[in-house]
């Protein structure tokens, strides 16, 4: 690893501490008034989107991270039960939009609950019972990552639904996030997973892959030795497959 790249991941790496002071001082002044005093509805407001921001900018610092250590060959295989991957993920997804939503996803007891929760929010989840509460063997925060970047991908260019199905098959793990967003024309396939790449400003479908989160799956991807494909046409919504195979203990 080269020098400047070392001094720009333990930048990355120590900008996690005060983040997590700021972080946890603004929830002290919200849930704390006995401590800090009572708060106008309008400064509850405000400082409830200092905490998202917080959080998106956490979440963002982790991603760095991840992508680095993954670009090093490292992968931390950890046996994970699939329930608690899949809830943590969207706890973490409506943390930043839809508080209220991450404590229901937070506190849902079982699967059949947590259907219709998301589906009340449009997302409609698809896995096997038995597939549920299995423990697989995998990278779990690249699992959460990839997770978390494709479904906020797809609720952002959505119309409607969002749908993600999880199935194992032939000895590779399968997780299959389709919106029914506009689509996307085959001539971007390939190109919506490069970095900051942008349609041209006349196109009439959804800008896509204009910051980092599908390229980073990518790479994730592919350093888990996965694949990852799009299956999308203009006005008929996009589908992302993503196959990592499975490990032994």
């Amino acid at each position: 690893m080269g020098r400047d790249k070392i001094k720009i991941d333990i930048l990355i790496h120590d900008l996690k501490v005060p983040l997590a002071v700021i972080e946890a001082g603004v929830s002290s002044l919200i849930k704390r008034p006995e401590k800090y005093g009572s708060l106008t509805e309008k400064q509850k407001t405000v400082l409830q989107r200092v905490l998202r921001n917080t959080k998106t900018t956490q979440a963002l610092v982790n991603d760095v991270l991840e992508l680095g250590k993954s670009a090093q060959g490292i992968l931390n295989l950890t046996s994970c039960r699939l329930s608690s991957l899949i809830a943590q993920t969207f706890v973490e997804i409506f943390d930043l939009t839809e508080s209220d939503t991450s404590d229901n996803v937070r506190n849902c007891p079982n699967l059949a609950l947590l259907k219709e929760l998301l589906k009340s929010q449009g997302i409609l989840l698809s896995v096997d019972e038995t597939l549920w509460y299995e423990e697989i063997f995998l990278d779990e925060p690249k699992i959460k990552q990839i997770l978390r970047n494709l479904l906020s991908n797809g609720l952002k260019y959505r119309k409607a639904l969002l749908e993600l199905a999880i199935e194992k098959e032939c000895g590779y793990f399968v997780i299959s996030v389709k919106d029914d967003g506009e689509g996307i024309p085959p001539l971007y396939h390939k190109k919506i997973f490069e970095c900051y790449f942008q349609m041209d400003a006349n196109e009439i479908c959804s800008v896509r892959g204009h910051g980092l989160g599908l390229a980073g799956v990518m790479v994730l991807v592919e350093d888990m030795e996965g694949k990852l494909t799009l299956e999308s046409e203009q006005g008929k919504g996009a589908r992302f497959i993503v196959k990592l195979p499975l490990r032994n203990r």
